[in-house]
């Protein structure tokens, strides 16, 4: 799994955690869905870090806790 793949796979874990759709997430994080779309396909291949903080501001968490998910312990070097 890449980075953008745990990203991705993080956003709709947290999603179902929190009982929300992507719209809503969207909504509380004023962002566009078409923007969170992109990031869960293959559309976006950089997730913007402003971006994610900002959903991470919709869902009331912070940058540390969206990252701290084993998701995120078991990548491998993208660098080859």
């Amino acid at each position: 799994m890449n980075t953008k793949e745990a990203v991705a796979n993080r956003i709709i874990e947290l999603c179902k955690q929190k009982n929300i759709s992507i719209n809503a997430l969207a909504n509380q994080s004023g962002v566009s869905p078409t923007t969170f779309y992109s990031m869960l396909n293959a559309k976006s291949q950089n997730p913007g870090i402003v971006t994610i903080k900002k959903m991470c501001d919709g869902l009331n968490i912070s940058l540390t806790e969206f990252f701290n998910a084993k998701v995120f312990m078991d990548l491998e070097q993208e660098i080859k």
